[in-house]
């Protein structure tokens, strides 16, 4: 869907990057690796994303460090716009529904770092969770976005252990 819109593919590894979770920064040459592209394509993709406004950068010593600029008046819609090409819409609506008392969902591991690396690893945060639902969520989900999905389930996760992207969290009344 979004390589269809956006033909650069260094581009959509950038907005993925950075629009998945807002904390996420880089350097040319760490993204460059984590891209498998070089470093020139990766250059011309971060100068235009900045001449936009999209993205802003510090000084970091020799090095310039990019982050996702949050006050970009499309800030919120690049990010809805990622989170729809990753399947994180779909799924979080999927698990979180009939499912038991789910406290917290929060996305680990690479796709919570910006890297879409195929497993989306999801830690479900809950009790009374409704086992066979959620291995037939999993399978539905899946073959709906296109990505192998990993996911445990915890009655209890101290907040200081949590370092994820929480995509879903239950109000507490």
């Amino acid at each position: 869907m979004l390589d269809s819109l956006i033909t650069s593919k260094t581009r959509i590894k950038l907005l993925v990057k950075f629009f998945s979770n807002a904390g996420n920064r880089g350097y040319l040459r760490g993204l460059a690796d984590e891209f498998n592209e070089s470093t020139n394509s990766v250059r011309v993709e971060l100068n235009r994303l900045s001449e936009a406004g999209l993205l802003h950068w510090q000084n970091h010593g020799k090095t310039k460090r990019y982050q996702a600029n949050e006050s970009h008046p499309l800030y919120q819609e690049i990010r809805s716009i990622v989170s729809k090409y990753l399947g994180f819409d779909h799924l979080i609506e999927q698990v979180v529904h009939n499912l038991g008392n789910v406290k917290k969902a929060i996305i680990l591991g690479d796709y919570a770092r910006g890297k879409d690396s195929g497993t989306i690893e999801l830690l479900l945060v809950g009790e009374e969770i409704n086992s066979d639902y959620l291995d037939f969520l999993i399978k539905k989900t899946e073959e709906k976005i296109q990505r192998k999905l990993r996911v445990e389930v915890k009655d209890f996760v101290p907040q200081e252990a949590l370092s994820g992207l929480v995509v879903f969290e239950k109000e507490e009344a």
